[in-house]
């Protein structure tokens, strides 16, 4: 599996607020470009949407303050390599849901840090989703 290199840095902050607000104003950008749900499009999937708003419901969802802090610093990065990446991902069909195929894309900051991507893509449909962005 090939690893992207990002050309930005993870978002600094030390509290939720202050991570919170850099993210959301990134994806409040990406959302005013469109009268419908927000997306970006992807190098790898030969420029098909990715639709953005089930990660801010993912996350909600399930995820402690201190976890979501965590994971929101990597969202620039994170939107970076879904727009830029060509290297192929890991691919598995989701164990709960067979209808799904979860597509795991790796990153580095410049900083040197690890992160992964994880796009759902519903079979039928074709459809792709973010869903998260972690860490690795």
């Amino acid at each position: 599996m090939s690893i992207y290199q990002c050309k930005s840095v993870k978002s600094s902050g030390t509290n939720y607020k202050e991570v919170y607000r850099g993210a959301f104003g990134l994806y409040r950008e990406i959302k005013r470009k469109t009268k419908r749900r927000p997306y970006i499009r992807s190098a790898y999937f030969r420029k098909e949407k990715i639709f953005l708003g089930l990660y801010w419901q993912h996350l909600e969802d399930h995820f402690s303050q201190n976890d979501k802090t965590r994971r929101l610093k990597f969202f620039g990065c994170g939107l970076e390599l879904i727009q830029k990446s060509k290297y192929e991902p890991t691919s598995k069909e989701n164990p709960n849901k067979p209808s799904e195929i979860l597509h795991r894309f790796m990153g580095i900051t410049k900083n040197k840090e690890t992160f992964k991507v994880q796009i759902k893509e519903d079979k039928r449909s074709g459809e792709k989703f973010l869903i998260s962005i972690f860490p690795g």
